[in-house]
């Protein structure tokens, strides 16, 4: 896919190389194990398994301990670089980033003005399956990438299937007509009220619309992150 780059316009793809890894990738290197398993070994509930992740069958509530025959073993001494190497794992897990996509990713952030770290959380932010996730149509970011994958949305009208797509700030998400009777995006939308809509964004659930007012910042991101663990990780 050819990227046309004009003066003064950011790219609208994060990258060529991006866009060919979410294709690629997905097909010869997604994660076919236990999400719970991530959740577990990053000690923090990712929500990476939709409704079961706020149910009583929640695998980290249940056993709140790193997974393995050693999981349980206390007393362990963790170095700085198993701290930083541990905060890029548990973002990359929690996007559904491989390590060459969450790679790239931080290396035009790095390139940007401003805070390498936010750069890249709000880069995240900004992909279209995240975007479809946060709007609510969407149980996970997972379940998100597939239904982006096979061009369910539009954006500003015009059809997009790949999930690194980067929205910006006045876009126009919307589900396809000939996708609104899915029953796993309608029951989504019903629970999008336990989850919430970030006020960078509006959806207009009855129209099967979503509306980018604003572009995130760091504040939006509740999730208890040290981005700057990544940025020292990567500057050694």
């Amino acid at each position: 896919m050819a990227v046309v780059r004009q003066k003064g316009e950011e790219y609208r793809f994060a990258y060529d190389a991006i866009s060919q890894l979410d294709i690629k990738e997905e097909d010869l290197a997604r994660y076919t194990g236990s999400v719970c398993r991530l959740c577990r070994r990053e000690n923090l509930k990712l929500f990476l398994k939709g409704d079961r992740c706020y149910s009583d069958k929640c695998a980290f509530d249940r056993r709140g301990f790193p997974p393995g025959q050693h999981g349980q073993r206390r007393g362990r001494k963790i170095s700085d670089y198993g701290i930083q190497l541990r905060e890029k794992q548990k973002i990359k897990r929690m996007y559904g980033l491989s390590e060459k996509q969450f790679h790239l990713f931080f290396e035009r952030a790095e390139r940007q003005r401003g805070i390498t770290g936010s750069n890249l959380l709000v880069m995240l932010e900004r992909r279209l399956d995240n975007v479809v996730y946060r709007l609510g149509f969407s149980n996970s970011r997972t379940q998100a990438r597939h239904f982006v994958r096979h061009a369910h949305f539009v954006v500003n009208g015009t059809r997009v299937d790949i999930p690194s797509f980067l929205i910006k700030s006045g876009d126009v998400v919307e589900l396809r007509e000939s996708s609104r009777s899915i029953k796993a995006i309608n029951d989504s939308l019903e629970a999008v009220v336990r989850r919430g809509v970030p006020q960078w964004l509006e959806l207009k659930k009855d129209a099967y619309i979503g509306n980018v007012t604003g572009l995130p910042v760091r504040e939006d991101l509740t999730m208890p992150i040290q981005e700057q663990l990544v940025v020292e990780l990567y500057s050694k």
